[in-house]
């Protein structure tokens, strides 16, 4: 239910939702239990789309300690919460943070699942926004035209991920042609593609 009420947007009915899973969750299972972070990792989720950047860092840590120490270094959980950490990061505008994440979180999926893979293509696309918000252009648009071949090729050119991409590569050549033809200052044209963090995914 808490997944359905964060889909919809719904961010406080699905952290009061998650917050009565971990306290029971702690209850019932002890902290050492991979149950508990994910809930860990769900209420970092939750609380990072509303804003509350703070807050979602700790949660976010916890859950990334547990998986470490429970599941090892090598599984897919942990590669989502280094992901996770890094959108937080990447919204607080700690670039550095945020690129350490990516990469660890890029690294770890490719060794575990292949390059044929539906989250390499959501790795490169998030990567990718990341060296947007720092005008690394050229960087950006190869990992996004990486990211585009690989989602239509796992997850076919319309589904939903794979029109999220292809927008986002579409905005940065729209956003590189009209700084080549603007006397507008380039830090204008940064700040457009800083608000569009949206299209990051958050996976």
């Amino acid at each position: 239910m808490a997944e359905l009420y964060y889909s919809q947007g719904r961010y406080k009915e699905a952290e009061s939702l998650l917050k009565q899973a971990l306290s029971l969750r702690l209850k019932l299972l002890g902290e050492n239990h991979p149950f508990v972070a994910g809930s860990y990792n769900d209420l970092g989720v939750v609380y990072y789309s509303q804003g509350r950047y703070k807050e979602a860092e700790s949660p976010l840590k916890q859950a990334l300690s547990l998986r470490l120490r429970l599941l090892g270094e090598n599984h897919p959980h942990v590669a989502t919460t280094y992901n996770n950490l890094a959108y937080l990061y990447y919204c607080q505008g700690t670039y550095t943070e945020a690129e350490n994440f990516y990469q660890k979180a890029l690294s770890l999926r490719l060794d575990l699942l292949g390059e044929n893979h539906p989250d390499i293509a959501t790795s490169y696309n998030n990567l990718a926004g990341l060296y947007e918000s720092q005008g690394r252009y050229s960087e950006a648009e190869t990992l996004y035209q990486h990211a585009l071949v690989l989602a239509t090729r796992t997850l076919g050119k319309n589904h939903p991920n794979t029109n999220i991409i292809r927008k986002n590569l579409e905005f940065l050549r729209n956003q590189l042609y009209a700084l080549l033809l603007s006397t507008s200052p380039r830090e204008n044209i940064i700040s457009q593609i800083w608000q569009r963090i949206s299209g990051v995914f958050k996976q």
